[in-house]
């Protein structure tokens, strides 16, 4: 597909695919339906039409949905293997991932250098780790507690 697109062995090529995750949309349907209707009626009752509404009721209400949605797709886009390994060929665009792939079988010489690599593996989940400490007080639920009266 991506010969066919003219995007094989380019930037274009290696991030286009990995932006859509279809947990992505399932996380993001299940937080929209479970946004109480009276919280949405509300904002129409002060005048606020369907854009403001999304904008600024309930985008504000879905950071903890949105934010563990960003960590999961960096997570899942910082470990992907095999989609930069099948749509990239040259050196060029070598990946965290598959340069640590040939590394480790056997790109210093065949030995074993266990402590190189597992350095290079610990240095290499280091942002994924930086990102979630950054935004793990973002994953405690109960955004919308205390939204609604009843």
């Amino acid at each position: 597909m991506l010969n066919t697109f003219g995007l094989f062995d380019t930037y274009t090529g290696m991030i286009l695919p990995l932006l859509v995750v279809a947990a992505g949309i399932f996380i993001m349907k299940q937080f929209f339906e479970s946004v109480p209707r009276e919280v949405e009626e509300a904002a129409r009752v002060d005048g606020a039409g369907v854009f403001r509404i999304f904008w600024s009721v309930v985008l504000p209400m879905a950071r903890p949905a949105l934010i563990t949605l960003t960590i999961l797709s960096f997570q899942g886009s910082w470990n992907e293997f095999t989609h930069f390994l099948v749509s990239t060929q040259s050196g060029q665009y070598e990946t965290l991932t598959t340069g640590l792939a040939r590394f480790v079988s056997g790109g210093l010489g065949g030995g074993t250098q266990y402590p190189l690599k597992l350095a290079a593996a610990l240095l290499s989940t280091l942002p994924v780790a930086a990102l979630f400490l950054c935004f793990q007080r973002y994953f405690v639920s109960g955004a919308n507690a205390g939204a609604v009266k009843e």
